[in-house]
This record gives C-alpha cells, sequence and structure tokens, in this order.
C-alpha cells in the first residue's frame, strides 16, 4: 500500500513540476513588459469660450508608429477664450495669470532633463477664426503675444496657430475612438493589438462659435473635400468630417436672437420664446450684432440697449431655432446651408462639449430617445423661472437662461441639420468624459502629432528577476529529475 502511494506521489510532483516549468517560461517570455523613458507633450486648447491646458505623457517606444497616450493633468485657464483679449486690461491680467499657474505647474510635473524635448503646441478654435476674418492683425498680435510667453518657457515650442474646422472634427474623432479603445487593446499577452471587427464611432463636437461633426464612411475609395485620410497604429481610415462655423451654441444663440430682434415691432423691447417667463435681461445692440455671422441692420447703434423678455413659448422659440437653418439648398446626401453629407446611419455616435451640457440640463445625458429628448425639452421651457431656478438651482444663471435654446437648438441641429431621425438617435451617446479623461480635439492632435516623433529602443523589463526565475527553474527541474528517477527505479524493481 505505501508502495503504491509513493508512485502516485511521484506522479504528483513529476506534472505539477512541469506544469510549473511550462507557466513560469510562457508569462517570462510572453508576458513581458516594455519599459522606456516617457515623452511628454503639452497642447493649449484655446477656444472660443475659454483656454485649456492638457499635458500628455506615452512611452518612447511606440505601437506600429502611433504612441500610446495618455493625460497626466488638465488645467482650466481662468477667464475668456483668447479671442476675447485686447479688450479689458484686467481681464487680460486675470487669464495671463492663470496660464502662468498652468504651465508653472507642469514644468514641476515633467522632469527637468526632458523639458528641452518636451513638444509644446497652442491651437485656436473658431474663436480666433473669427476674429482672424474680422480683425486679421488683432488676431496675429494675440497670437505674437503668446508665442514669445511660450518661446521663453523651457520646453519645445512648435506653433501657435489657429486650426482649421477640418483639422478640428478629425482630432475630435481620433480622440472619441481613442478613448473608447477602439484603435488598440491588450491581448491576453499583455500586448497591444488592434481589437476584432475594427468598429469606429462618429463624433460630434458643439463649441460656442462652431460645430463639428466626423465619422468614418465604408467606402475606402470616397472622396470629397470633407473627406480625409489618416494612418493611426498602421491602419488607414477615410473620415467625413466637417466644421460649421458661426453654428457653435454661443454664435447660434445670437443669430436667434439677431433674428427676433429684427423680426420686433419694438427693437427695443423683444419677446423671447425661448427664455422662460419672468426672466428678463437688457443687453447692448452690439453684444448680440458685434460678430462676423450676423449681417447688422440698417439702423445699427451698436450702443443701443435691447431688452429681452422670456415668454416660455416652445413653439416659437423651435420656430426660430430652425429659422437660422437654410435646409432647402439640397435634399440628397447634404446635411445644411448645401453642405455635402453621406448617411449618418446606422453607426454609432458620441456627442460631447454642448451637446453634453444640454443633455445633462435636460436630465437626458447618455443615450436616450429623441421622443424622450422632445417631451424633456418642452417640459424645462414652459417653467416659469422661478421655477426653474427651484429644479435647476446647480446650474448657474449665466447658463440657466440658454438651456432652453440650447435643447430647442440641439434637437434642430441634429434632426433638421445632420438628418438624424428616431431609430439613428437612439445610437448617439451624451457623454463628457470617457474613463475620466475629457473629450475634445487636444487628444487627438497629440496622438496625430506624435507621429512625427522617433522611437526609440526600448528596455524590456521581465515579470520576474533573472535571479527568481532562475532558482525556480533549478528547484522545479530538480524535483522533475527526482521525480523521474524514482518511477524508473519503482519501474525497475517492479520487473525484476
Amino acid at each position: 500500500m505505501a508502495c503504491k502511494s509513493g508512485t502516485y506521489l511521484a506522479f504528483f510532483f513529476l506534472l505539477a513540476s512541469l506544469a510549473v516549468i511550462i507557466t513560469i517560461s510562457v508569462i517570462q517570455g510572453h508576458k513581458r513588459v516594455f519599459e522606456s523613458r516617457l515623452k511628454y507633450g503639452i497642447v493649449i486648447d484655446s477656444g472660443s469660450s475659454r483656454s485649456t491646458v492638457h499635458l500628455y505623457q506615452w512611452p518612447a517606444e511606440k505601437q506600429n508608429n502611433t504612441g500610446v497616450v495618455s493625460q497626466t493633468l488638465r488645467c482650466m485657464v481662468a477667464g475668456p477664450g483668447i479671442s476675447d483679449m485686447l479688450v479689458d486690461n484686467a481681464q487680460d491680467q486675470q487669464s495671463w495669470a492663470s496660464i502662468r499657474e498652468c504651465m508653472n505647474n507642469i514644468t514641476q510635473i515633467i522632469p527637468a532633463d526632458q523639458h528641452n524635448s518636451t513638444v509644446l503646441y497652442l491651437g485656436a478654435t473658431a474663436g480666433m477664426r473669427l476674429l482672424h476674418s474680422q480683425n486679421e492683425t488683432k488676431s496675429n498680435e494675440i497670437l505674437r503675444n503668446l508665442q514669445n510667453y511660450l518661446q521663453s518657457l523651457p520646453f519645445n515650442f512648435q506653433n501657435a496657430s489657429i486650426m482649421s474646422g477640418k483639422e478640428e472634427g478629425l482630432y475630435g474623432w481620433i480622440t472619441v475612438n481613442y478613448l473608447l479603445g477602439n484603435f488598440l487593446e491588450r491581448n491576453i499577452w499583455n500586448m497591444w493589438v488592434r481589437p476584432a471587427g475594427g468598429k469606429m464611432v462618429g463624433s460630434m463636437d458643439l463649441g460656442g462659435a462652431s460645430t463639428q461633426i466626423a465619422f468614418t464612411l465604408p467606402d475606402p475609395n470616397a472622396q470629397g473635400t470633407d473627406i480625409v485620410q489618416v494612418s493611426l497604429y498602421g491602419y488607414e481610415y477615410n473620415i467625413y468630417t466637417h466644421s460649421f462655423l458661426c453654428y457653435g451654441k454661443n454664435e447660434a444663440e445670437k443669430r436667434v436672437l439677431a433674428a427676433l430682434v429684427k423680426n420686433s415691432k419694438n427693437a427695443t423691447h423683444v419677446t423671447n420664446p425661448c427664455f422662460n417667463l419672468g426672466y428678463n435681461m437688457t443687453v447692448s445692440a452690439e453684444s448680440i450684432f458685434g460678430t462676423e455671422c450676423i449681417e447688422t441692420p440698417a439702423d445699427y447703434d451698436p450702443k443701443q440697449m435691447i431688452t429681452l423678455k422670456g415668454s416660455s413659448d416652445n413653439g416659437a422659440c423651435s420656430d426660430v431655432v430652425q429659422s437660422i437653418f437654410d435646409v432647402t439648398s439640397c435634399t440628397k446626401n447634404c446635411s445644411f446651408d448645401g453642405v455635402y453629407q453621406p448617411s449618418v446611419g446606422p453607426g454609432d455616435f458620441l456627442a460631447y462639449a454642448g451637446f453634453f451640457y444640454t443633455a445633462q440640463a435636460v436630465e437626458l445625458k447618455g443615450i436616450s430617445q429623441l421622443d424622450q429628448w422632445n417631451s424633456s425639452t418642452w417640459e424645462f421651457c414652459s417653467w416659469d423661472w422661478p421655477t426653474l431656478k427651484l429644479k435647476k438651482g446647480w446650474i448657474t444663471e449665466k447658463y440657466r437662461k440658454s438651456y432652453c435654446y440650447s435643447a430647442h437648438y440641439v434637437q434642430t441641429l441634429l434632426v433638421n441639420g445632420y438628418k438624424f431621425n428616431k431609430d439613428t438617435w437612439k445610437h448617439i451617446d451624451f457623454r463628457k468624459q470617457v474613463h475620466n479623461t475629457s473629450i475634445g480635439w487636444s487628444l487627438g492632435y497629440m496622438l496625430h502629432t506624435s507621429n512625427m516623433i522617433p522611437a526609440e529602443a526600448k528596455l524590456v523589463r521581465l515579470p520576474m528577476a533573472n535571479s527568481v526565475f532562475g532558482g525556480l527553474l533549478f528547484l522545479f527541474t530538480a524535483l522533475t529529475i527526482v521525480s523521474v528517477m524514482f518511477l524508473i527505479i519503482k519501474a525497475v524493481r517492479a520487473c525484476y
């Protein structure tokens, strides 16, 4: 009996030892972690409403010629966007102090020996695009002042420039799909690979002065002024992207107000159906008409004061919002204002920035139904101002007053403009962040730009130190040999 127990025990140790040897060999050979010096990049997103400084990092050894980039810091600059500089000196001083504070924080995070190799970019968007067309001298001076400051920092400053709307839309699409893990994922060996299926998500951005839409096209040979080809992680993508200047949330609201003023019998006391009943606001004519997006009236007086009185009229609000869209220029394969656009169905879309904040205000962030959006909008807009303050007190007045308009605007833009319907609306996800990272063009810009940064030699870190691996291998190999020898001896004795 004891003899049989010894044999079984030897078999057990033999099999266990072989299993351990195979396991540690596979882990040591395949589950390697590649180490390299981190590279850093700084992108300043100078939007129409505010500026945000982003610090990104990625391993110097890239995956298929594109860095695996992650966000390290996001710093909001106090004050409005840079397009409002050189108007109010006190406001400019506040903005400059905030910019310096952000850059000082970043300087402390990046190792001193890597300051010189850290690239620094500033990208200005629609607010500066408008200012450049209105006052090129002023826009150039603003950029020159920022450039002089950024060049004085210990980083590798590249440029401070005004981005095109097409670039803004493309980089937003890259950000969305990167954060959702549609470009890369880790396999069981801890290696980066392309996810099965290669499904991409469309992106929609709503800023203060412009709005962008971007999505992949099934036809790899499609061509056009709004179609671009981009290579990421070793794969080619055909992207439709278009930016509508003057259709950002703030500029579009000015156009709505301008339409109300022009159509009012009394140009100084105007009923605004998109303001909640009981909310009144007096503004200068310049605050409405002083933009390149609106043609000024013949009797325009920029200092004339206009009182806007809310009426909580959903129907009239919807009508005036729809009036700023030209949806009759074409009827096939287009969005609005005669712009070509392929069908948005049946793919998924992620809507962020102004889209998200509007959805949050009507309590429909995430995925919803079109009917839900319409009913929530009408309920929101039907409240008088005291009721709205009571129900939505967490929204500051500066923004609360405009969310009735915003809700109607988003519905009109998506349905009448981009041609979403009840079926395709269900594929829109209104989100602010993915994996605790804010969505915007800056991360996509960093990803795309990292293609120009040379890869460096990688160092290999094994899961176990060589001494530990060698010791385990020796121990279990010895155990295997002993078990085999014991079984051989038992077999020989059994035969003789």
